[in-house]
């Protein structure tokens, strides 16, 4: 009886997470569909998926005559080196914060763990000021830098605490065959934080790669260095909007994350379960 009862609980919980998890996945499906449409049906068919005859023109339409093309080239250009920039300057100053003992270390820590809770919006000017002073104002660089800057905190702190449970002996080891802080960071300590480099470079893609704010101020006079996300712009005109090529463009700006996630899911999981269990 008891046994019965516990599938009876057990078949009513996958019912609710199917049924949730169809909710879920359902805009993402009729988005999917919705990309294979015209305008017509579009506002016609209301939630009914399949189009009646589908419209693969909407994605060669937004590929080539609204430029994804070249805003995808900018976004995958901005997102890798903003990652890149990200993962190094974050598991350098979280393995310094992690390793070493400094005077000032906990103040430290707190000060920039406070700096979580400040918006974006109130450092976007000293950043946005900085960048023109150095000249790399509409320029692909200029973005970068601007996307790469600001304290990341979260990753730091993933690192920090991912190389504080380390073993001391690694660093003694490595000691011992003459190597230094950087060498020593660079072939022991750095191969060893593949999980947490893995969560980092995910989340980071993903911020980067969705960002609309930081590449709208830092092109906004040179429209052909746009990304994906401010791009969705070409198809909202004066009087209409292309509603189905954009859906195709945002499905077209949504299956590189997918793919990345899909891929790396296992680093990702493996570095947040053991930042936790640290």
């Amino acid at each position: 009886m008891r046994a019965r009862q516990k599938r009876v609980n057990g078949l009513a919980i996958h019912s609710v997470l199917i049924a949730l998890g169809i909710v879920w996945v359902y805009p993402f499906v009729w988005m999917l569909f919705s990309s294979l449409k015209t305008n017509t049906e579009l506002i016609a068919s209301g939630i009914k998926l399949l189009p009646e005859v589908p419209q693969w023109d909407n994605y060669n339409r937004a590929w080539t005559e609204a430029n994804f093309s070249g805003y995808f080239q900018n976004t995958v250009i901005i997102t890798v080196a903003t990652v890149v920039i990200v993962v190094l300057m974050c598991a350098l100053t979280g393995y310094a914060l992690g390793r070493v003992q400094f005077p000032g270390r906990k103040l430290f820590v707190i000060v920039i763990t406070a700096t979580m809770f400040m918006p974006k919006g109130y450092t976007i000017l000293p950043i946005y000021m900085t960048i023109k002073y150095m000249g790399l104002l509409n320029s692909l660089p200029g973005v970068i830098l601007a996307e790469s800057s600001g304290a990341h905190v979260l990753f730091i702190l993933l690192f920090m605490s991912y190389f504080y449970k380390l073993p001391n002996e690694l660093e003694e080891s490595a000691e011992m065959d003459g190597a230094g802080f950087w060498r020593t960071f660079r072939t022991v300590m750095l191969p060893l934080s593949k999980p947490m480099i893995a969560t980092t470079a995910i989340m980071q893609f993903i911020w980067t790669w969705n960002s609309f704010f930081v590449p709208l101020i830092f092109t906004m006079n040179n429209p052909d260095l746009r990304t994906l996300a401010v791009g969705m712009y070409a198809f909202v005109g004066e009087h209409s909007v292309d509603w189905t090529g954009m859906a195709a463009a945002a499905v077209i700006s949504i299956m590189p994350i997918i793919a990345v996630f899909v891929a790396f899911q296992r680093f990702f999981i493996e570095g947040i379960s053991g930042s936790v269990k640290g």
